[in-house]
């Protein structure tokens, strides 16, 4: 027999889908068998599975080790050294700075992203154990490119996880970006447009009127510092320094849609200009796009997590961008 005592985490779900995940090699209709022949009962009673979960409810397993050893498959957690940039951290939710290269979220099965860094932490801090993995798994909210750096949302708890993705689901988020263009950018400016990705290619196209199988794109850039190369310079033009603002948020979307206006961010070997991408390598060593989500602004936010009501997160520039910066725009300072 195995006594399963309901956390935080699992409660609010059906017993019947928490079931699921602790036997996760079961096949339904055998969770449904012992239901009914009371060999799983919930808090002492028979039940049928469409029950709500509460914390501290009881789910006693009357199986062997070997049937349950059986339908259980242990998941293949990652454990990695972490160095993560905590902006932010509560019993809920975590903000962390990710630095470019590295993933969000695995792309293949054995690659290591910010979820296994996030959940090695939180294993190393005892604040997740192995088992409870099994019914419940950390993760991110939202997403950033590879060699994009900046703020991400993580969940630690359920509430976290769900409150969190709500609240970017809604776009009620203020999010802001830096960036360097190629090009002077004269005024603030609100551009629309339609994306429409090729997933095979990993590459989008942006197009100011409507077509079949794309989505609509809102993205706001406000010019910070201005940088003139004169005469008998090498930096092949001039460029400006950007805070940019996403109303919506789609795959690549700052960098093909400042890329179709004739702003490419520097370092962009995607949908920038070589030519610059090349002066920049050579100079700085510069191989990824200058794209930072430095800055969030948390809106009013209801019930249990409304002390994050309005709350504002920065992270720092890493220092390849501010060495950048430093040579193109030494008079400027970020507030």
């Amino acid at each position: 027999m195995k006594i399963f005592t309901v956390q935080h985490n699992e409660a609010g779900q059906r017993l019947d889908k928490l079931l699921l995940k602790i036997l996760n090699k079961a096949p339904k209709s055998f969770i449904y068998k012992m239901l009914r022949k009371k060999n799983i009962v919930l808090n002492g009673k028979k039940a049928d599975g469409s029950e709500r979960l509460n914390v501290n409810d009881e789910i006693k397993l009357f199986l062997s080790d070997e049937t349950i050893k059986q339908f259980q498959e242990t998941h293949n957690t990652i454990i990695v050294e972490h160095d993560l940039d905590i902006i932010y951290e509560d019993s809920h939710i975590l903000v962390i700075n990710k630095p470019y290269g590295m993933l969000s979220q695995k792309a293949e099965k054995e690659d290591v992203s910010l979820v296994e860094y996030m959940i090695s932490y939180l294993l190393s801090t005892k604040q997740i154990t192995m088992e409870q993995l099994q019914s419940f798994k950390p993760g991110i909210c939202n997403r950033l490119d590879r060699n994009t750096s900046g703020l991400l949302i993580a969940g630690k708890s359920l509430l976290g996880l769900q409150e969190m993705a709500k609240i970017l689901r809604e776009r009620s988020v203020d999010k802001y970006y830096l960036c360097i263009v190629k090009g002077n950018v004269g005024r603030r400016q609100r551009i629309e447009g339609y994306l429409s990705k090729d997933t095979a290619k990993n590459v989008v196209t942006i197009k100011p009127e409507r077509k079949e199988n794309a989505d609509y794109i809102c993205t706001e850039y406000e010019p910070l510092a201005f940088s003139h190369t004169r005469q008998g310079e090498e930096r092949n033009g001039d460029y400006t320094l950007l805070q940019v603002k996403l109303i919506t948020g789609r795959s690549h979307q700052i960098r093909a849609h400042l890329a179709s206006i004739g702003f490419p961010i520097i370092g962009d070997f995607k949908y920038g200009e070589q030519i610059a991408n090349h002066f920049f390598k050579t100079k700085f060593g510069l191989t990824h796009q200058l794209l930072h989500s430095y800055r969030m602004i948390f809106p009013a936010i209801a019930g249990d997590l409304s002390y994050l009501s309005g709350k504002e997160f920065i992270a720092p520039l890493p220092e390849s961008f501010q060495k950048i910066c430093k040579d193109l725009f030494p008079n400027y300072v970020l507030k």
